[in-house]
């Protein structure tokens, strides 16, 4: 029998059970939920018929957007007194993580307690920052915020609430965007929740275009989670 689960440990060391991955949304897939416990999530196309997942216990969970941005279509933003740097003091940036993260998929699950949805995106980024994947964003000397990344796909973005409306967001993340593709990139992409508007809106601001979406389900098969 094929195995379509795969393991995913960086979850699993905050949920504190198994946590997995579907490689497919076939029947198949989906039964093999039924024999394992623990948290399960499947990105299906937004038109695949979805009767299938509600049988086998999934519920609808969030809607990720692809925005692509190809070398020639960055728009830069200048502002005096930012700078990208790579280096920067670690516990800072996730001080700001604390108050970044509102709309990932874990906060959306009604099965995941807030608590533990917000330390499974602070540990995110600091595997991201002890594997040198993370831009420290200094406004005047400071750091305002940060910016992940794994290859040429952008993963977190966030800056301190201080820093906010002050015309920052735009510079920022342009010129981390340039600072990525330097490395020898064709283009960029990442994945924002689409009841993300001010993150959509931003990265459609300096260049990206959107391309694709994809609906994710959860499941949790076994005892309530607890914070």
């Amino acid at each position: 029998m094929t195995h379509y689960l795969k393991n995913t440990p960086w979850d699993q060391r905050t949920l504190k059970i198994p946590t997995y991955e579907l490689t497919s949304a076939e029947p198949e897939a989906l039964q093999q939920t039924n024999e394992t416990e623990g948290h399960f999530t499947v990105k299906v196309d937004p038109l695949l018929d979805k009767e299938r997942l509600n049988k086998y216990g999934f519920y609808y969970t969030d809607t990720l957007i692809t925005p692509v941005c190809k070398r020639d279509q960055l728009h830069l933003f200048e502002k005096e007194g930012i700078a990208i740097s790579s280096s920067g003091d670690k516990q800072t940036i996730l001080d700001i993580a604390g108050q970044a993260f509102v709309h990932g998929r874990f906060h959306r699950d009604f099965q995941v307690p807030n608590p533990l949805a917000d330390l499974r995106y602070a540990r995110w980024l600091e595997d991201l920052i002890d594997q040198k994947q993370v831009y420290y964003l200094y406004y005047q000397d400071e750091i305002a915020g940060f910016f992940g990344f794994d290859g040429n796909k952008v993963l977190l973005l966030g800056m301190d609430q201080t820093f906010t409306s002050r015309g920052l967001a735009k510079p920022f993340t342009s010129q981390a965007c340039l600072k990525l593709l330097s490395l020898g990139y064709k283009e960029l992409f990442t994945s924002v929740s689409a009841i993300n508007m001010v993150s959509l809106n931003l990265f459609s601001s300096i260049g990206f275009k959107l391309k694709g979406a994809v609906d994710v389900y959860h499941k949790l098969n076994g005892k309530p989670l607890t914070d």
